[in-house]
């Protein structure tokens, strides 16, 4: 089973889980569900109508715990930690791991100093070690490390819940991606219908060549032919050549001795 077969049975089984209970039993669903090692979507989980019952009472501290899963960062938890739960470990690691997808949705380069920064990592040797156990082989990035520039550049990362609004702004870039491929496709088409009517032109203008070579051999051929036949009379006439040379040549004089 691949990761989003996996992702689709563990949202259904979470969703199910969250419908059927309310108030202070959906803490530990929600904490159960942000702690799975195999799980990265939670959004069908908040659309849940109990989870988004718990906004305003007093456990609503559990439904921005799942929106903290959902569209923030390890340093949006750090910054509000202390109108938040304390993380299990499993969720920490969890949080950290969807830091990584977020930093690779805008950049395909992730600067090592950047990264342990943002995950709390203090040196290198860790901060490989966390990318290449608890993401690559958890199948949520792939990547290179390259360890001479000091950067992860990303090959592949999977996608995060939907932010609010971020909806609209997808729709935009794909609606301008759509305008510049209906343009390119535009400009190919012209440049088919172009290629098309010099290779007619070409065509023709060889056409034209070649009628004309025809023309020039067939005056050449019929030339020949006159000429042949002319020589044919020639040498066909009594006398022929010599006749014409006899007759050609001045008769000598003869003097008196």
């Amino acid at each position: 089973m691949d990761i989003e077969q996996k992702q689709a049975v563990l949202i259904d089984r979470f969703v199910k889980q969250a419908s059927a209970q309310k108030g202070t039993a959906l803490g530990s669903v929600i904490v159960e569900a942000t702690s799975h090692p195999s799980l990265f979507a939670f959004s069908e989980i908040l659309a849940v109508p109990t989870v988004t019952e718990l906004e305003g009472t007093e456990n609503s501290v559990y439904l921005e715990v799942l929106r903290l899963f959902a569209h923030g960062t390890w340093s949006d938890y750090k910054n509000n930690s202390g109108s938040l739960p304390q993380l299990v470990p499993d969720q920490v690691l969890k949080l950290k791991q969807l830091t990584v997808l977020t930093l690779a949705e805008t950049n395909k380069e992730l600067p090592y100093d950047q990264l342990m920064l943002e995950l709390d990592v203090t040196n290198v040797r860790g901060l490989e070690d966390f990318l290449i156990n608890e993401c690559m082989y958890a199948g949520i990035v792939r990547g290179k490390l390259d360890q001479l520039r000091r950067c992860f550049e990303i090959h592949f990362a999977a996608g995060r819940d939907l932010r609010p609004g971020q909806l609209g702004s997808m729709i935009q870039t794909l609606s301008n991606w759509l305008e510049t491929s209906d343009n390119l496709l535009i400009s190919i088409q012209e440049k088919i219908k172009w290629a098309d009517a010099m290779s007619e032109l070409d065509k023709k203008h060889r056409k034209e060549v070649e009628d004309r070579v025809e023309e020039v051999k067939k005056s050449i051929t019929a030339k020949a032919e006159v000429d042949i036949r002319g020589l044919e009379e020639l040498f066909s006439e009594p006398g022929g050549v010599m006749d014409y040379e006899d007759r050609s040549r001045p008769k000598r004089r003869r003097h008196p001795r």
